[in-house]
């Protein structure tokens, strides 16, 4: 801060990369579901195998991450349980990456999402003093 209490040009401020962050989950967690279900269609030599893994693997996976994972999940566990779940869906689709061929876009999607994912966290938890931690949705205007 500077001496008129106004936040200098060279702090950041802590909401713009927060939402950043957030954009880039979402898009984490659509590319995962895409890349599940491009797996699936590639997967087997059976039309009818494929199909079911294409529509099938992707779909699971977003019924788990409704129920669990996401913001408003009816069954939102403690966070250990909602990181496992993060996991299997997210590092599901860096596996099905790798499936198909890509395994530098697999690391890539991995390393991505773990940083991710503790960032995210990490502005979710109050800071050490009882600061609240940035909020999850922007006020208008603030």
């Amino acid at each position: 801060m500077t001496g008129n209490g106004k936040r200098g040009s060279a702090v950041i401020d802590e909401r713009s990369w927060y939402l950043a962050n957030e954009l880039l989950a979402f898009l984490i967690e659509i590319a995962a579901l895409g890349l599940l279900c491009w797996w699936g269609f590639t997967a087997s030599g059976s039309a009818a195998a494929n199909v079911l893994l294409g529509l099938g693997a992707p779909a699971v996976a977003a019924v788990l991450w409704w129920l669990f994972a996401a913001p408003r999940a009816p069954l939102r566990p403690p966070l250990p349980g909602v990181l496992i779940v993060k996991a299997l869906v997210l590092g599901g689709g860096a596996l099905a990456l790798y499936g198909i061929g890509h395994p530098v876009g697999a690391l890539v999607m991995a390393v991505v999402t773990i940083v991710n994912i503790t960032v995210a966290e990490v502005f979710r938890r109050p800071a050490p003093g009882g600061a609240q931690p940035v909020p999850k949705v922007a006020r208008p205007g603030g």
